[in-house]
């Protein structure tokens, strides 16, 4: 038995079955992701339902991902741009 009959007969230099795998394992992950934000949408939708800004919660969301000095960076910089066109507070 010859290494190409073992694998698969490949294509031009490609494995199908190899191709084949990483497709199913792309196609799996796309379906997690999708049921993810499913759920997403659901927990957004039961903050609203109980009275939350969910506006605001995505906000809080996306600075918690952000480096503590990065973050206070971005607030003093966007405190002096506002400042800077009269939007001071």
């Amino acid at each position: 038995m010859t290494q190409e009959s073992k694998e698969e007969a490949t294509s031009g230099g490609i494995s199908g079955e190899r191709l084949r795998s990483f497709i199913k394992r792309i196609e799996k992950l796309e379906e997690d992701k999708a049921a993810v934000g499913e759920d997403l949408k659901e927990v957004y939708a039961e903050a609203k339902g109980v009275g939350f800004d969910t506006k605001i919660i995505r906000q809080i969301v996306r600075l918690r991902k952000i480096e503590l000095e990065k973050r206070r960076e971005t607030e003093e910089l966007l405190e002096l741009y506002k400042a800077a066109i009269g939007m001071e507070e």
